[in-house]
Formats: structure tokens, sequence, C-alpha cells
């Protein structure tokens, strides 16, 4: 199985993308907007304070009937970020983010923010690597000389 480091490394474009906690909503949505992803890390002095994501907008701008140009991110946030090693298996991030409902996991090292796997990515690669193994059986299984009886 796949490890998160590997994820990472085969991952097109794997800039982090991040907002200070004192933006407004609007602007982070902006960000997320422009660089296509669903959620962004809330990084201050170098380290995570929290993830705002689509689900955060939904649950606490619009139901809430909040303004997301006068709204900072910080008062909005998911401020329990659930975050994994870069050596954890890609089967144990889906069933985390399957038990926890979240879609995003940022990946922590030594303290330093390495990235962040999306549900979308580990369910890409995971579906790869399965194609992998039902293709190398299937080129065994055609290649096996028959048995005598």
């Amino acid at each position: 199985m796949q490890t998160v480091r590997q994820l990472l490394a085969a991952k097109a474009g794997g800039k982090l993308v991040y907002v200070a906690p004192q933006v407004s909503v609007l602007q982070a949505l902006r960000v997320m907007a422009e660089e296509n992803v669903g959620a962004v890390l809330v990084m201050g002095d170098g380290h995570v304070e929290g993830i705002f994501s689509e689900r955060d907008y939904a649950r606490r701008i619009i139901l809430e009937g909040r303004s997301s140009a006068s709204t900072q991110v910080s008062e909005v946030m998911t401020r329990k970020v659930i975050c994994v090693s870069p050596d954890q298996r890609l089967d144990e991030c889906m069933a985390l983010m399957t038990d926890k409902r979240i879609r995003h996991l940022p990946v922590i090292d030594g303290g330093e923010v390495e990235g962040v796997i999306s549900i979308g990515d580990v369910v890409r690669a995971t579906i790869a690597e399965q194609q992998f193994v039902i293709e190398q059986l299937v080129h065994y299984i055609n290649n096996v000389p028959p048995q005598a009886a």
C-alpha cells in the first residue's frame, strides 16, 4: 500500500495553499477558486491554526447569514485539525477520513507542513494501485502454462 509521502511526491502541482487567520472569508474563497481546491490551511507564525473548507463556508457563513466580506477566516475555520504523517499508509488515511467525515488531511513531518491530501487524491491513488494489481494478475493468469493431468 502506498504511503502519504509517495502520494505527495507524485501529486502534480503539490503547492501548499494557505491563508492567514485575519483574511476575510471572501479572500479565502478567492484563493480556493484560483487554486481549484476545496479547503485551505489557515496558518499563522509558521504553524497550522485551522483549516477552512467549503463545508465551513456553507455551515458557518451561509446558514448563519454572515457576511463573507466582513467575517475573518479565524472566526469560522475548523480549529481541531486532524493531521497525518508522511509515513502513514493511504488505507489508514481513507479510514480516518471516513470515520471523521473529513475530506482534507494536512501532512506534518517534524512540525513542518509538507502538504495536504484530499479524499480525491487518496481515492485516485487507491484505484490506480488496484488497477495495477488487476493488470498484473491478468498477465500472470494469461501466461501460466497449463498443468499436466
